[in-house]
């Protein structure tokens, strides 16, 4: 497929450190009328001080938000800065360089949710009245998992406009990269070397024979945040025959063409459930998982669970990525909402996937210990408020921050320690499904 594949030779970067980054789950999603946000309910709206605790990890680097819809909730020429003046300014005193996030799953305030054009026309405005107030922020996601996104608002209706159609889908996953190419161009000209790491959930649907043509669509789709800001989507993409097919105009593609923005580093958000396996045998699943694309009835399941000697797990992905685009690389989200236990196991075997291909020569810069503070209703997308906590490398349920255990894992990676004995002894359980194989 010309011009979809690229690789570069292995940079100095690779033989400094790997770095551990971090990150505090900020959602401000939208459910019907109601925006539900992340950091109300785990408290750090409230508590400057869980940044001192977090710097005392040992961190560094932090993605934070400095969320649109939370800033300038009414008019974006009316923003509120008096939040986010007090915690950046915190984050310089203890020397943790942040990378800023503008729309976290977000669609945007009221006034110009991403349904509409107002969106990729009002977010550049706040990009810029960010980087002119803070100019000395370096590294931005103007917005997080643009694909992710608009799956989960306009394929499977999750979150608003509860859409479950293509035509919505990839509008609005238009609209998200349009508004980061002209969000980055404002910062960029506030400040020139700023960084665009751009983050997505990455995995690989595998399947049965029968669904072969489905799980290839799918794999096409899955990088399409990237090649949409790299100008890759052109004639010879394999999904500009469907973009045109839904409805979208030609100058909507060819803008991305015309305007590339390729990342300064590209996040990958790698979970478990990431890695996915299509099945038409709907008699060995569940009834609540059985969906379909109206050409077959199948259900999407974990690979980790349905076939887990398919799954090829982080560190073929990591060199997938690579090959594709010979783009630095952060995995930007490390997380498992499990045991104690299980969660310092999957840190662990991500760090050690991540440096077994930074010897391969993959230009991997950082993995990221996400959701420090926890998450609230991951457990079902968001959808509902059930008041289910996960907790992170802090359990908030108290109002102030405990430490778990994983947070000693944490602080032992940040500071270039060797975890040594840290780690619980035993095979985390996707890895254990794995060996019965």
């Amino acid at each position: 497929m010309s011009g979809q594949t690229g690789s570069a030779a292995p940079t100095d970067s690779v033989l400094r450190p790997l770095a551990l980054w971090g990150g505090i789950e900020c959602t401000v999603n939208r459910v019907g009328d109601c925006y539900q946000d992340q950091l109300l309910r785990n408290g750090h709206h409230y508590r400057s001080d869980d940044l001192i605790q977090i710097a005392e990890l040992g961190l560094k680097t932090l993605r934070y938000p400095i969320l649109w819809e939370r800033t300038a909730s009414e008019r974006v020429d009316q923003p509120d800065w008096r939040w986010a003046d007090e915690r950046l300014e915190l984050l310089q005193q203890l020397q943790i360089r942040p990378i800023v996030g503008l729309v976290h799953h977000g669609c945007g305030p009221r006034y110009a949710t991403f349904n509409g054009p107002n969106f990729e026309q009002q977010l550049p405005r706040y990009a810029r009245q960010v980087a002119e107030r803070y100019p000395w922020i370096d590294a931005y996601t103007p917005v997080n998992e643009p694909l992710t996104t608009a799956r989960f608002s306009c394929l499977n209706g999750h979150w608003f406009p509860h859409k479950t159609n293509d035509r919505a889908f990839a509008e609005i996953l238009l609209r998200q990269c349009k508004a980061t190419v002209l969000s980055m161009q404002q910062i960029r000209q506030v400040r020139p070397d700023a960084q665009l790491i751009q983050t997505d959930d990455l995995g690989q649907v595998h399947g049965t024979l029968q669904l072969n043509y489905q799980t290839e669509w799918e794999n096409h789709r899955r990088w399409l945040t990237w090649d949409l800001l790299c100008g890759r989507v052109t004639e010879q993409h394999p999904l500009w025959d469907y973009f045109r097919w839904v409805g979208i105009h030609q100058k909507d593609l060819t803008f991305f063409s015309d305007n590339p923005s390729p990342p300064s580093l590209i996040g990958v958000n790698h979970y478990i459930t990431s890695e996915r396996y299509l099945d038409e045998q709907l008699w060995l699943h569940p009834a609540h998982l059985w969906g379909g694309n109206g050409r077959h009835r199948y259900v999407d399941t974990e690979v980790v669970r349905a076939a887990p000697e398919r799954r090829i797990g982080l560190n073929g992905l990591l060199k997938q990525t690579w090959e594709r685009y010979g783009i630095p690389i952060a995995v930007t989200e490390a997380h498992l909402g499990c045991t104690v236990d299980e969660q310092m196991r999957w840190l662990l075997d991500v760090w050690q996937q991540t440096e077994e291909v930074r010897k391969a020569g993959v230009d991997v810069q950082a993995v990221t210990a996400w959701a420090l503070l926890g998450s609230y209703d991951w457990h079902c997308l968001l959808t509902r408020q059930e008041g289910h906590y996960e907790p992170g490398a802090f359990d908030v349920q108290s109002g102030q921050l405990r430490m778990t255990p994983l947070a000693s894992l944490i602080q032992r990676l940040a500071t270039g320690q060797n975890p040594g004995k840290l780690v619980p002894p035993g095979l985390g359980w996707w890895q254990a499904v794995a060996q019965v194989y």
